[in-house]
């Protein structure tokens, strides 16, 4: 049991041993916060953790007094959780008591992604229902403990029990007050090309947010907000995050008040939102994830990596090794023809290569980006035998098959367009702002999510498709549907995302073996809202070896690594015009789901021999790498940000991988020990060492786990040192862009006081 109540003190305590949570009814009837995060003991009351005898903010307004559903207008003047606008214009509640109910499991949220329980055991659900008398509004306020995770799920359902018409303006997923101010703000933002950037800043009075108003989680500002001690590590000190199980306009907030109290808020952006509630009607927000750590950020990132990969991810591709995959997109951008895809497909398999990825150009007559968005039919011209040809040559290799789509956008030059043009988003009478030469369908109408059902489960099931790459590559502008009054128009941005869970819903179902890939311009609407759907997204267009080790050291908070593709590309990189070692390349991309963006019939025999290696060497390793447990151990984002290192340990500590990487060399490097961690203390590892490819390692040694945690692996000069090499030692790791890995297998356990 993870829920307990106390019917005297009208308090409940949920606590798992890991996290405690603890609320109780106010005297006057609200609903007030007493704990969130450090696990206490259960069985006493935490009461004098809140407000004594509060009766409400009468000749006490403005009190920093922590509720879990605070309102405007009753003398709290921080960030509201809820504003709902009454048939009298007033958005003033009175939120009281009504009763609760505690059940097992953990239940679905009608229409929205969340995560959930395989058994009822792994979880309770404690709702509370908190009613205002005057319109009739019953607010549910729904939170989930899993039994063995520092996790909790939090959502609130609105239901109008009242006779008249009500209008959410504000409605956050949760409200989180704490007693102090004393943490810094951790947050993910950047834009196209370095997605997911920390950010990393002390609190200070006043409110602090990120955000996105785009129709899309965007590339701005990641769903995720996190709290950090002022000296918590990654492996120490306390740490809180918060993260959006939503895919649109968001808002993630924090508020210092003049008494130092922080307020942190998630949910949907109020700002271009609202929702009219008729009577009978309910509204239910997206989940919120609230994680509490002691172990640091990294303790943190664990805790979702954990919950994410398991409890949100579904289907059968949530627990499968993911294949290395070769798309074509950089190979040929559009320019390809059937002999082509398959000389490529052909090259890739026999590099080990698993799925072949045919990206945009294959349907209406797309040479470039301007048209046929929309016309969901193969282009005879480039592939006369259709695509059921190409799929059946390339599975005839050995080879997976995979599919580019883009179905929420539409070219003005296609035939879907010219037919219904009211099927795009737009103002009547006003001019529409194109991007790339494309506008975004209305995914709020059911008439436009059907049409697109029938067009792709048509395409999907003319041939065996074994990994779709869904993509989405411009944000609302001039938002109105004709299918709302001008009363409701607010409703369109939430509205469209519910279209877009159900287009992804009806073909996940249909095709429950095909791997989704979710894709936004690179990065831009990776969030826990699609990893429901598609387990693993597209990290960022950027595939530059050196940005993409801020880019996936950001994403790593929040996200695990099974659900972040990641690839080689050739050089000189296409995004950065930048040339790295094909080495670096892969031991940078291989901290993902793996695969390639290149040409294999434009490489040397050298590097085809090279690629060759590489697949092999993550084959081999493939569950521990995308399925392990990834700790951070050096940032790029400190210091000079030369360095970065992180690694995977496999559960038992048997096994594990590290990436060691160094931008710029130095003509005399200082002596540089790199400390591991999550390893068997009281074991032996032998310590093996690829620094300049995949062919035979560069040497060997066996280390005391309890020595690489604590003192550390070397790496300049290197350990382990080429046999007979004195300064000659470093000659690997000269020049710029270089990067090691180094595998660590358990050889023998040690007794503590044995020696080395």
């Amino acid at each position: 049991m993870t829920v307990h109540w106390d019917p005297a003190a009208r308090e409940w305590h949920l606590a798992n041993g890991r996290v405690s949570f603890a609320m109780r009814v106010l005297e006057n009837g609200w609903l007030g916060h007493l704990h969130a995060g450090a696990p206490l003991g259960v069985g006493a009351s935490l009461r004098h953790l809140g407000p004594a005898a509060f009766a409400g903010f009468t000749n006490r307004v403005g009190e920093p007094v922590a509720l879990e559903v605070p309102v405007p207008g009753v003398g709290d003047f921080r960030v509201p959780a809820l504003v709902v606008e009454g048939p009298d214009g007033s958005t003033v509640l009175d939120l009281r008591y009504a009763g609760h109910r505690v059940e097992p499991g953990k239940p679905e949220l009608p229409g929205l992604p969340s995560t959930y329980a395989e058994d009822p055991a792994e979880a309770e659900t404690l709702e509370i229902d908190l009613r205002d008398e005057p319109t009739g509004l019953l607010v549910t306020v729904r939170t989930t403990m899993f039994a063995d995770r520092p996790v909790l799920a939090r959502s609130l359902t609105l239901a109008n029990g009242g006779g008249a018409a009500l209008t959410v303006r504000c409605a956050m997923s949760a409200v989180l007050d704490l007693p102090d101010a004393g943490w810094r703000l951790v947050t993910l933002s950047g834009t196209w090309a370095r997605e997911r950037y920390v950010h990393d800043r002390a609190l200070i009075p006043g409110r602090q947010s990120v955000g996105s108003l785009r129709g899309a989680s965007g590339l701005e500002h990641n769903p995720f907000l996190a709290l950090r001690r002022e000296h918590a590590t990654e492996d120490a000190g306390e740490a809180i995050g918060l993260s959006l199980v939503y895919s649109g306009n968001f808002l993630a907030e924090a508020e210092v008040d003049p008494f130092h109290t922080t307020r942190l808020r998630i949910g949907i952006h109020p700002e271009a939102f609202s929702w009219r509630l008729e009577p009978g009607a309910t509204f239910t927000t997206p989940e919120a994830v609230l994680a509490f750590s002691a172990e640091g950020l990294g303790g943190l990132s664990e805790a979702f990596h954990a919950l994410y990969r398991s409890r949100l991810a579904r289907g059968p591709w949530r627990d499968r090794p993911r294949p290395v995959v070769l798309n074509n997109w950089e190979a040929t951008y559009f320019d390809f023809d059937h002999d082509r895809l398959v000389a490529i497909a052909a090259r890739a398999k026999a590099l080990g290569v698993e799925l072949f990825v045919l990206d945009d150009g294959w349907f209406g007559r797309r040479d470039n980006d301007d048209s046929s968005l929309g016309d969901w039919i193969v282009d005879r011209r480039k592939l006369p035998d259709g695509l059921e040809a190409l799929v059946r040559d390339v599975r005839a290799l050995g080879l997976r098959f995979g599919l580019w789509i883009e179905p929420e956008m539409v070219n003005p030059d296609s035939d879907l367009f010219r037919a219904h043009p009211d099927w795009a988003i737009g103002v009547p009478g006003r001019a529409r702002t194109e991007s790339r030469q494309q506008l975004v369908l209305d995914l709020s109408r059911p008439e436009v999510v059907d049409h697109l059902t029938e067009a792709l489960v048509a395409v999907l099931s003319s041939a065996p498709i074994d990994y779709v790459k869904w993509d989405m590559n411009r944000n609302i502008t001039e938002p109105w549907t004709p299918s709302l009054p001008p009363d409701r128009q607010g409703e369109l941005f939430h509205r469209y995302i519910l279209g877009v869970y159900e287009l992804y819903r009806r073909l996940t179902a249909r095709f429950p073996d095909t791997l989704f890939e979710s894709c936004a311009s690179g990065g831009g609407r990776f969030d826990p809202g699609l990893l429901a759907f598609a387990p693993q997204a597209w990290t960022s267009d950027d595939t530059d070896a050196v940005e993409r080790l801020a880019i996936q050291w950001g994403t790593s908070l929040a996200y695990p690594l099974s659900s972040m593709a990641a690839h080689v590309a050739a050089v000189p990189n296409h995004q950065t015009g930048r040339i790295t070692p094909l080495f670096t390349r892969a031991a940078v991309a291989m901290f993902g789901a793996f695969g390639y963006e290149l040409d294999p019939t434009a490489m040397t025999d050298a590097d085809l021999a090279e690629v060759a290696r590489q697949v092999a060497w993550y084959l081999e390793r493939r569950e521990l790498l995308q399925y392990g447990r990834f700790l951070r151990l050096r940032s790029p984002f400190e210091g000079d940000g030369n360095e970065t290192a992180w690694m995977v340990v496999d559960a038992s500590g048997e096994r594990a991988v590290v990436g060691h990487y160094r931008v710029l060399a130095h003509p005399q490097p200082v002596r540089n020990r790199l400390r591991l961690r999550g390893l068997d203390p009281d074991a032996r590892y032998r310590v093996t060492t690829w620094a300049d490819g995949f062919g035979a390692p560069v040497g060997s040694v066996e280390r005391a786990g309890d020595e690489l945690m604590a003192v550390g692996l070397g790496i300049e000069p290197p350990d382990p040192m080429p046999a007979g090499a004195v300064f000659d030692a470093i000659r690997f790791i000269r020049g710029d862009f270089a990067a090691r890995l180094f595998e660590l297998r358990r050889i023998q356990p040690r007794r503590r006081g044995a020696g080395a």
